[in-house]
């Protein structure tokens, strides 16, 4: 099981962004899977973004990201998208992509396979 994250860049504040995460060694269209988008600031720690389930399309969001961003998942590419917009300058964090067990309102929980992160920087 592998999880790549891609996407990242550096945005304008306001901008957008869309994040990828390709899956692989799985497929995400023939199970029952719960894929995580995460994010870490220089000096902070890890925080949960969003979460999707690809059965039913179950769907988390933190508070910081809702109405902003967007998670999806495209079954032909086995890839999990996070739709970032309206972006300010606290988004910029590493983001990283990960199989979850589940999640509550306070957040998923049981994360299991990592991807390398992607940077997302928001600057003028």
């Amino acid at each position: 099981v592998q999880l790549q994250a891609s996407g990242g860049g550096l945005v304008q504040p306001g901008g957008s962004l869309r994040l990828s995460c390709a899956a692989s060694g799985f497929t995400l269209s023939l199970g029952y899977y719960r894929i995580g988008w995460f994010r870490q600031a220089p000096g902070k720690e890890r925080e949960a973004v969003s979460c999707i389930s690809t059965q039913g399309r179950m769907t988390y969001y933190a508070d910081s990201a809702k109405g902003r961003f967007a998670i999806s998942i495209d079954n032909t590419k086995n890839t999990v998208y996070l739709q970032m917009n309206s972006l300010k300058a606290e988004d910029t964090a590493v983001y990283y992509c990960a199989t979850v067990n589940g999640w509550s309102d306070t957040g998923p929980y049981g994360m299991n396979y990592w991807g390398k992160g992607t940077q997302v920087t928001v600057s003028s």
